[in-house]
């Protein structure tokens, strides 16, 4: 590798031909401060468009300053990174960004969230030095997910970098010019009529408020002081590996126990387990594979368990609606359950049950709301709160969630397997998958369930998998942008796979728009991925048809897998939404 040598602040380093200055800079531990820029080393992109400038620097003999994050360091170069000069620069650039943002940090979502607002602090800016006219926007809240606010776009751009660099949905670009100059979709329409998934990856970059997730707290505390109602919730795999980090604690130290405290301290009625209804999809969509693999019909089988993906299918790729899985996510399914199982075990009206899910995902408050999923004309899922939702009613409450005692959940729908904890890293769905389809098929039992070849942050990872004699090749994706080669090759008839997993969050669930936000540091998601791995490790029952709660919901209610019964309940189908530009 071919090395440069450079001198920053009158320090001499080597970096390697082609880095930038930003990152010379950090190698010396030399702060410069950034707003566009996004590094997402793992995902192999930065977003260096250079567009906010707050980040230049001085070069000897150049007459002028050049942004750090997107100048190839040169041999020989000398840096000044905190001349007088380019203090000025940074500052007035600063003071002029904030002289078209509001000034609302009190009421603001992203307050002490906020890139921007920790800069203006630093450079200790606390009224406007500017004033004149400012941006004034509709809000677009008409998703009932994402939230669009463009008083506060300062045209980073990383939402764009994002949505039509890593996940190639393609909905924001730059409109605009000067100081009318802002991001989104097509002819600036709302985020409903755009081919949006919500998969929230945008919210998740965001450095101010201008894209943030439509929350539910006010309708969820309403319910819980309602006496008339039954309010139950329930909470994904992904959540207990992260909302620790809401209360200082390190990434991935698993919460389960305090999760379930937690819950039951806000004054929610009864509190069930996404997880469950996670080995109940296992149920669903292991007899579905086995049933396409002996037939040979509408392969690959692909999982549904993300709506941000299911979105991008039904948008993008319409002519492949046939081969996903047809069973309802986890959300779903357990939401379906609650409001009949449940509901005539206990004895309760449903129309006096509130079902309430903690996801980590804002497409699960798009999916939530999708007509179809409805029994009796009941919503299955009232409301979808995400992980920074939930630890704002925490605290809201006052509940030390640190200094919990661990409790359980509540059943029937409380009790999980390991292979339900798996499902919010990439790969783990599947792997829950062959762990039941290898026993079912077989009639074997299975002594080691770990299928470490799909496991991982790699955006594509495929095996073959010996499933009692015959050869099973599979898939795992994340991030839709990797989604999209292993579709386009399903159309183009190259596909080899029998079952492929898709998720639309790079990494799973765990990094999904609607956790705690990381500010870059993606060894979190890593930490999450391995603390899931090590709760499934550390269950007795690793296998979802090893669940009792669930051999009982079949004996009692469903029957067995794939019957009448389950199909009307767990199934669903999947609609060509929009057709993309482009297509005929």
């Amino acid at each position: 590798m071919d090395m440069v040598n450079v001198t920053i602040n009158g320090k001499n380093v080597m970096v390697a031909a082609g880095s930038t200055i930003l990152e010379a800079a950090q190698k010396l531990k030399i702060h410069i401060p950034t707003l566009c820029y996004l590094d997402l080393h793992d995902l192999k992109m930065i977003n260096k468009v250079a567009s906010c400038r707050i980040c230049v620097v001085e070069l000897e003999g150049l007459g002028r300053m050049v942004p750090s994050c997107a100048t190839p360091v040169a041999p020989g170069m000398s840096i000044t990174t905190n001349s007088k000069r380019v203090l000025k620069a940074r500052r007035k650039i600063l003071e002029l960004l904030l002289s078209d943002h509001p000034y609302d940090c009190l009421s603001c979502y992203k307050s002490t969230n906020c890139d921007l607002q920790k800069l203006a602090n630093d450079f200790d800016i606390m009224k406007p030095s500017y004033r004149g006219k400012m941006s004034e926007y509709p809000m677009d809240t008409s998703s009932g997910a994402i939230q669009r606010d463009l008083d506060k776009c300062i045209m980073c751009r990383r939402c764009e970098t994002m949505c039509n660099d890593v996940q190639t949905v393609g909905v924001l670009s730059g409109n605009g010019r000067g100081f009318e100059a802002v991001v989104g979709p097509a002819e600036m329409k709302p985020l409903s009529e755009s081919i949006c998934v919500y998969c929230g990856q945008c919210v998740s970059v965001c450095p101010t408020a201008a894209l943030i997730g439509i929350g539910y707290r006010k309708e969820v505390w309403d319910a819980i002081f309602d006496d008339t109602k039954t309010v139950i919730v329930q909470t994904a795999p992904a959540i207990r590996a992260a909302i620790g980090e809401e209360f200082g604690l390190e990434p991935g130290v698993p919460m389960t126990g305090k999760l379930a405290a937690g819950l039951r301290k806000l004054g929610f009625d009864v509190i069930f387990d996404t997880n469950f209804g996670a080995d109940l999809t296992i149920m669903e969509e292991s007899h579905e594979l086995i049933q396409r693999v002996t037939n040979g019909e509408n392969l690959p089988l692909l999982t549904s368990c993300c709506p941000g993906w299911i979105n991008f299918l039904e948008y993008q790729f319409p002519n492949l609606l046939n081969i996903p899985s047809s069973c309802k996510s986890p959300q779903q399914m357990t939401g379906t359950m609650i409001k009949t199982y449940y509901a005539e075990k206990m004895g309760i009206d449903p129309k006096n049950i509130v079902n309430v899910s903690v996801m980590p995902c804002l497409a699960k408050k798009y999916e939530a709301n999708r007509p179809e999923h409805c029994t009796d004309g009941l919503r299955d899922v009232d409301y979808a709160i995400t992980t920074r939702e939930l630890a704002k009613m925490f605290k809201e409450a006052g509940i030390d969630f640190s200094d919990l005692d661990d409790e359980q959940f509540d059943n029937p729908l409380g009790e999980s397997t390991g292979a339900a904890d798996i499902f919010g890293a990439s790969g783990g769905v599947l792997e829950a998958a062959l762990r039941t389809a290898y026993e079912s098929v077989t009639g074997n039992t299975l002594d080691d369930v770990n299928f470490e070849s799909v496991r991982g942050m790699e955006g594509i990872k495929e095996t073959t998998i010996d499933l009692g004699g015959t050869a099973l090749n599979v898939a795992v994706t994340s991030g839709l942008g990797n989604a999209r080669k292993v579709l386009e090759k399903i159309e183009a008839g190259e596909s080899k796979y029998h079952a492929i997993e898709i998720m639309a969050c790079p990494g799973g669930c765990i990094n999904g728009g609607g956790q705690p936000f990381i500010h870059g540091d993606y060894s979190r998601i890593e930490r999450r991925m391995q603390s899931l791995y090590a709760e499934d490790k550390s269950k007795k029952l690793r296998k979802s048809h090893d669940n009792p709660s669930i051999q009982k919901i079949y004996d009692e209610y469903l029957g067995e897998p794939g019957s009448h019964k389950a199909h009307e309940l767990l199934h669903t189908g999947y609609f060509a939404q929009k057709e993309y530009p482009g297509q005929e």
